[in-house]
């Protein structure tokens, strides 16, 4: 016989061997705290308003005039309540959404490109516009248009490199988008370009260097995947612009790392070239770097040039000349996408938003 010790001081309960001990109740788990979901009712009745004037002040209807101190106390009711309007439902009322999709580039943004971006989504959302990155993991034209098209958007602005086509265009504007913006060197019938024409910072490139007497411009091609898009028509630009003259030009490709940088300086001599365009800054700051590393001087045996004007090209010794590149101010771009989703029916526009300066400094 086993005796089990009865914690209340009473008589032991005797139990044989074969029966097991009672155990302990199991704690019932601890839940979770659940939360009431504010709703717009809740805020008219804090901030004592209708709901009809939360709808207004919350959704920015400009229709029906709301006095600045009601605005306030709806405001400051929603924020006390953690209130926030049901994007869906406002999408279900107005018929569409108010975002406005970005697709991720193939092409890996730079430090210029990404501060355009992040200014054109700030000048966006002042506009009420719910902006979104998409990454499209590698689909183009029609293919990326339905990915794309399955949010919903009410405005697109395709990169030049997905090859949007006017299939996808045409399925955009199915799905509901009222604009379709195409971003780069290419556009898509039926679609709003903002040409960015890569060959305007070649020739700005091979103008400048020619002007210090250059006779053999080599030319940058770089190897990282992508970058194709801009790299190609920048070397056709510099191809353009020594027609009529007597210099020539001889592409290097190379790949963003120093050991690639160290080969093509081993050889450098043996290529008879004294400028060099380096696709970008941060080519040029590799470049340069393992020139010296070879005891090639920049600028007296080599003049060289990048392009975007990054401040650590002013930090090198040389300092870098550059093509500093200049892209419309996000606030412009932002109102004529809300001017394009007013009027959807407008024709399709083209506005050239590229602009293009050499700085002259001490490597050219």
């Amino acid at each position: 016989m086993v005796q089990i010790p009865n914690k209340t001081g009473q008589q032991p309960t005797q139990k044989t061997a074969e029966q097991p001990a009672e155990r302990p109740a199991e704690q019932p788990a601890q839940q979770p705290a659940q939360y009431s979901v504010p709703t717009s009712a809740d805020v008219a009745r804090l901030a004592g308003v209708s709901r009809a004037t939360v709808s207004y002040v919350l959704n920015n209807t400009s229709a029906v005039r709301i006095s600045e101190p009601t605005r306030r106390r709806v405001h400051e009711a929603a924020k006390e309540l953690g209130y926030v309007p049901h994007a869906a439902a406002r999408s279900l009322r107005a018929g569409h959404t108010r975002v406005v999709l970005m697709p991720t580039p193939h092409i890996p943004a730079g430090p210029l490109f990404s501060e355009f971006f992040n200014e054109l989504q700030w000048a966006l959302s002042r506009f009420d516009y719910t902006v979104v990155q998409y990454g499209s993991l590698g689909l183009t034209g029609e293919d990326a248009a339905r990915a794309w098209a399955e949010l919903r958007p009410v405005a697109v602005l395709a990169p030049g490199a997905s090859g949007l086509g006017a299939r996808g265009v045409s399925v955009l504007k199915r799905s509901g988008a009222k604009a379709v913006f195409t971003l780069g060197p290419q556009r898509a019938e039926g679609a709003h370009a903002l040409l960015m024409d890569q060959r305007l910072v070649g020739r700005c490139a091979a103008t400048h260097l020619l002007e210090r007497g250059s006779s053999h411009i080599g030319v940058v091609i770089p190897e990282e995947r992508g970058l194709e898009p801009f790299a190609r028509p920048r070397a056709e630009g510099i191809r353009g612009a020594l027609n009529g003259t007597d210099a020539t030009m001889t592409e290097l490709p190379l790949a963003y790392d120093e050991e690639s940088a160290a080969r093509l300086a081993a050889r450098w001599r043996s290529l008879g070239v004294d400028s060099v365009f380096t696709y970008n800054d941060e080519y040029a700051m590799l470049l340069m770097r393992a020139l010296q590393d070879e005891g090639i001087t920049v600028p007296q045996e080599t003049a060289l040039i990048g392009s975007d004007d990054l401040m650590l090209g002013r930090l090198l010794r040389p300092r870098l000349s550059t093509v500093r590149i200049e892209l419309p101010s996000g606030q412009k771009l932002a109102e004529l996408v809300d001017r394009v989703v007013r009027d959807p029916g407008m024709e399709p526009e083209v506005h050239d938003v590229l602009g293009a300066t050499a700085v002259h400094r001490e490597s050219s």
